[in-house]
């Protein structure tokens, strides 16, 4: 089989061969780049080993280009890496590996290419393509990775339960390979995940959320997270996720399972964005419901107030996933903490002033909302899915129709905390929020117009009823 190379490709693989030959260096180009040129998937990573020094292979490929790019490497690990405008490279000598059992850093060996290509995690990242001159384009297959890349399979090249012990973020590496490439682990592989899914516990929590994270990013994210489920990682990963799952009956009144509820918006979610924050909020969106479930006689069950404790829990989660603790957090938050409200404004009679309160809370991000909201509805009745989407689309018109007249988008009221302090002599403290809460209350509901002559007589009035005079005033008597 030849697989094909764009002309920018070839003229790169074709100077790390000549460099390579200088140095009288075997080099192979393996790993992810060929198996996704294989599957005609867009890539930009290429790693390059060598049978000797990565490192010196690396500059001495720099130096057949002009200008001439800039050489990470890394003696402790004898990599480099060399980025150019198009791809980026990677250079690694070939070894050989041996763990311990409370480790996954392995003692490291300059090895053969049998050696490299047996610590390879799966069969369909063994392919390999000699570089070296005499033999350039020529296809490596020692473990039949074509096969199960046709078959999509994914399975390990020696025997999985060596891979996984040796190294086992690979557990995870294969459910993410599988949900990203829609491919089935190879049972005896699948087994060994299960028997040895205990041992994630020694990776640590950065490199275990990066597969979280591309998990997440496949277009449908529902299949790593079901894969997790069915091993037992998900248990050990992320137990609050698995919490939501089951459902519960009393007196013959069930509720659905939040589980599979939850993994249907975030796909639903996924067919209308790739903004991982989003996909985070549908995953998160019922999160605390587990927490906040009761059973009402009159009612059946409910979840009074998951959305305000689930707003809560991100802050946790994030902390624990070593996610960013930044706006994309606050992002995923306020999400979660409304994801209930366009709900209430599809009922009838719904006031203005709650439209424009959703409007200041939202603001910028009330459009993600909505998408939240419309992913939100996994009913399986089609004519109660349209009538749901039917009443959102009202309720988005309601909403540019506020907009539109009261323009709430990143508003902030008329009257600010300095404005205040500064008219009565105050230092930041009780009394100024309770003036500032006051104005803004009084424009959302509706009760005074958003307009800085008639908000500054509110102001003056509030503060009035607290004994605060202006300073102007204090000054004349």
């Amino acid at each position: 089989m030849q697989v094909e190379f764009s002309s920018k490709e070839l003229f790169i693989l074709k100077k790390i061969a000549n460099a390579a030959d200088e140095l009288q260096l075997s080099c192979y180009l393996i790993g992810g780049f060929v198996r996704d040129k294989i599957l005609s998937r867009p890539t930009k990573d290429a790693d390059i080993m060598c049978i000797g020094d990565a490192i010196q292979l690396a500059h001495e490929v720099a130096e057949n280009f002009n200008p001439k790019p800039s050489v990470s490497f890394f003696k402790t690990f004898g990599t480099a890496q060399v980025k150019l405008p198009d791809l980026e490279l990677e250079f690694v000598g070939a070894r050989k590996e041996s763990y311990v059992q409370e480790s996954r850093k392995p003692t490291i060996e300059p090895g053969t290419l049998e050696d490299d290509l047996n610590r390879r995690d799966f069969t369909i990242n063994t392919i390999t393509i000699d570089l070296s001159k005499n033999n350039f384009g020529n296809l490596i297959d020692r473990f039949n990775g074509l096969k199960d890349l046709s078959e999509k399979i994914i399975k390990t090249p020696s025997q999985p339960a060596q891979t996984f012990n040796d190294d086992p973020l690979r557990m995870m590496r294969a459910i993410r390979f599988a949900t990203q490439l829609n491919f089935t682990i190879e049972a005896k592989t699948f087994n060994s995940i299960c028997e040895n899914a205990e041992r994630i516990k020694i990776i640590s929590q950065e490199r275990i959320t990066d597969e979280l994270n591309k998990i997440m990013l496949a277009s449908k994210p529902s299949a790593g997270w079901f894969l997790l489920q069915k091993t037992g990682l998900l248990k050990i990963v992320f137990p609050q996720l698995l919490a939501l799952q089951g459902a519960e009956y009393i007196d013959g009144i069930g509720h659905k399972d939040n589980f599979t509820h939850t993994l249907q918006v975030l796909d639903n979610i996924a067919a209308h964005t790739n903004d991982l924050w989003l996909r985070w909020a549908a995953l998160l969106h019922d999160i605390a419901k587990p927490a906040t479930k009761r059973f009402e006689t009159e009612h059946g069950w409910t979840f009074h107030g998951h959305e305000a404790l689930g707003a809560k829990w991100v802050t946790k989660i994030f902390a624990k996933f070593k996610l960013p603790m930044n706006e994309k957090m606050r992002l995923v938050q306020k999400l979660v903490a409304l994801h209930l409200r366009p709900i209430s404004l599809t009922k009838e009679n719904i006031t203005d002033s709650a439209i424009r309160r959703l409007l200041f809370e939202a603001g910028e991000d009330v459009d993600a909302l909505m998408m939240l909201c419309e992913a939100d509805i996994t009913t399986k009745n089609k004519y109660k899915a349209k009538r749901y989407l039917q009443n959102f689309e009202l309720v988005r018109e309601r909403m540019n129709a506020v907009e539109e007249k009261d323009k709430m988008r990143n508003w902030q009221p008329p009257i600010t905390g300095d404005v205040i302090m500064e008219t009565f002599g105050l230092t930041p403290g009780k009394n100024v929020g309770i003036i500032k809460d006051a104005i803004r209350e009084a424009i959302l509901d509706g009760d005074i117009t958003n307009d800085y002559n008639v908000a500054y007589s509110l102001m003056l009035q509030k503060a009035a009823a607290l004994n605060i005079l202006p300073v102007k005033l204090k000054q004349t008597q």
